[in-house]
């Protein structure tokens, strides 16, 4: 069994309650080669209030899956900053994308490409709401809470449940929760998910780029804080494919100004539909890896072959709220995405197909 030296808050408090005099520390934060998170801290002068005052860093790209040896140089761009909740005071995390020596972007750089769409549909006003999943677990490895060696009842009582065996790990999800709202995430809400150790947070509405960005952070928040539970956080979008348990998504809530107007509200859905369905397969190639174990046409998802659309129907590729549909105007729910999505390719592939084609 794994066994992790302890994290020992106790002993740290006394160093970060020690003055910093005008310094500021500034953690950059990226997606390397596998899709995970990595971060790097620097120091500078004076407070941070505007991008331009950061300054372009580097890193090793062999040790990231991100650069060969012989050219391992990776450089980091700041493309926005939120405050530290860890540090506090005037210290920031900074959301950064990668590019290669030559100045090109580099292959995670998802965001380069999805910005230079928004630039070009902002005047359509684009909104995006993802509902983020992710299951918990050990150090060891096995699922957060669960029977070691064995499983929990059925699923059933853990969906946005409350009590001792029906919710695990609540305090590190609030920690996240709070965290996220210091450090300026617009996170909209929390619940327990329907298999035990799996819970999903809300981020949105977020206009445009601002999406990949709040979300990118709201997930090193909740990795970083996991860590200091000894907790580890899987975002595979299908963490367990023996028994009767669901899948993790990263559903993807979309609105224009035109379906969000009362006059034009459902043709605007109904066209985006359309146009989705023409590229499902494009689509489900850049909405997450292992997806085929996840969409499978069960445990409230649409199969991975077939495109579909209906009011409030989860086993739907795309769902129209009941609501949306009555009042005849607002928003539409893609839940093909799994939950180990890059946003910035998802949310710019969105409105390259609805918006752009």
């Amino acid at each position: 069994m794994v066994s992790l030296p302890p994290s020992r808050p106790d002993l740290l408090a006394h160093y970060m309650k020690l003055d910093q005099g005008p310094k500021v520390q500034a953690e950059y934060i990226w997606i390397d080669g596998d899709g995970n998170l990595r971060c790097k801290t620097g120091t500078f002068d004076e407070k941070i209030t505007k991008l331009e005052q950061l300054k372009e860093w580097n890193f090793d790209g062999s040790s990231t899956n991100q650069a060969p040896g012989h050219d391992s140089d990776v450089y980091l761009r700041p493309a926005a900053f939120f405050r530290d909740p860890f540090r506090g005071g005037d210290n920031i995390l900074v959301i950064a994308e990668c590019y290669n020596s030559d100045g090109t972007p580099n292959k995670t750089n998802y965001r380069h490409f999805a910005k230079k769409v928004m630039d070009q549909v902002k005047d359509q006003e684009p909104w995006f709401g993802i509902e983020q999943e992710y299951t918990l677990f050990d150090a060891d490895g096995s699922p957060y809470g669960w029977p070691k060696g064995g499983f929990p009842a059925p699923q059933g009582p853990y969906y946005c449940g409350v009590g001792t065996g029906r919710v695990f790990a609540r305090d590190l999800v609030e920690a996240h929760y709070r965290a996220c709202l210091y450090a300026g995430v617009n996170i909209s809400g929390i619940n327990a998910e329907v298999m035990p150790s799996q819970w999903e947070f809300q981020v949105g509405p977020c206009s445009g780029i601002e999406m990949g960005d709040h979300l990118v952070l709201a997930r090193f928040l909740l990795v970083r804080i996991a860590e200091e539970w000894g907790v580890k956080v899987s975002f595979h979008p299908k963490p367990f494919t023996d028994g009767e348990w669901n899948g993790a998504g990263c559903h993807t809530n979309y609105s224009t100004a035109g379906t969000r107007d009362p006059k034009t509200g459902m043709k605007a859905i109904e066209d985006i539909i359309n146009k989705l369905a023409g590229k499902h397969a494009e689509h489900i190639a850049a909405y997450g890896e292992d997806n085929d174990l996840r969409l499978t046409g069960r445990h409230e998802t649409g199969h991975i072959g077939d495109f579909s659309s209906g009011v409030a129907n989860r086993g739907a590729s795309i769902r129209i709220p009941r609501h949306v549909a009555a009042q005849g105007y607002g928003y539409l729910e893609d839940r093909r995405p799994a939950s180990n999505i890059d946003p910035y390719r998802v949310t710019g592939l969105i409105c390259e197909t609805t918006l752009l084609n």
